[in-house]
């Protein structure tokens, strides 16, 4: 008599199972493929929105349509050339800065005695943000800045006077700090302290300070640190020691403090 085969057999099974991996897949491949344009508009979104809130321009509830309308109104993206401080004139959306920090003709490899902000390689060149007021006249800049915290690698905005040295808003808005801690770099109550505060001095140094204990009231340089975040709080500090700086964008805030910007 013949021997009657399984179908329950270990190749048959076998079969099944990459049968249904190949399946799944293709449709996990597929739906990334399709999901990726909304993901790309999602993130393109929340860039505006973090740029209008750190520009004073945000509202509550605002509509997805109403923030891209503003955003177009009244804020003007510009390449700057970090090194000579200049406005270039070649289109933003042109410039990918992740892939301009892996190149190293596009990039510049920092010594450790330049680089207090702990980030290795910056782009020559960044996106900036000009904010026009209903006159089209600049009325304020917006600059990202970047730097290691405890745990992550804290990425913000920082809005700044045509002086080129008073602080109108800051946002944390890409951050893996510890919640309740240094998680707080999100909080509304402790970015406000930094509004009116100089980044820099008369001499055009880095001058703001974080003070571990907490300012001295009326003092003009500085903010309270975050409690119990000591290192987070260090953190915040060493990214505006190199970004205010001749690495960073000190520089190009030198142009502005000289009037550098009154012809946009």
């Amino acid at each position: 008599m013949a021997e009657v085969k399984s179908n329950d057999s270990i190749g048959k099974t076998l079969l099944v199972v990459l049968v249904l991996c190949l399946v799944c897949s293709i449709i996990v491949a597929g739906s990334a493929v399709g999901l990726k344009p909304r993901q790309q508009e999602q993130r393109a979104l929340d860039k505006q929105r973090n740029i209008l809130a750190v520009a004073g321009l945000m509202q509550p509830e605002m509509k997805q349509d109403e923030v891209a309308s503003i955003f177009a109104e009244r804020i003007t993206p510009r390449l700057l050339d970090l090194k000579s401080g200049t406005l270039l004139d070649k289109d933003p959306a042109s410039f990918n800065q992740g892939l301009a920090l892996k190149d190293p003709a596009q990039s510049t490899q920092l010594d450790a005695n330049e680089d207090p902000a702990g980030i290795k390689r910056r782009s020559n060149v960044v996106e900036i943000y000009l904010v026009k007021d209903e006159q089209k006249k600049i009325q304020e800049v917006v600059l990202p800045i970047y730097g290691n915290g405890l745990w992550s690698m804290m990425y913000a905005f920082v809005a700044l006077d045509t002086d080129g040295r008073t602080v109108k808003g800051i946002t944390y808005y890409d951050q893996g700090e510890t919640p309740g801690l240094g998680g707080e770099v999100e909080n509304p109550n402790w970015r406000q302290q930094f509004i009116g505060k100089k980044v820099l001095n008369d001499d055009g140094k880095p001058a703001l300070k974080v003070v571990k204990g907490g300012a001295r009231q009326g003092d003009e340089y500085a903010v309270d640190g975050l409690s119990g975040a000591t290192l987070t709080s260090n953190g915040v500090q060493h990214s505006f020691d190199f970004w205010m700086g001749e690495q960073g964008f000190g520089p190009f805030l030198k142009q502005m403090r000289e009037g550098g910007l009154n012809n946009g």
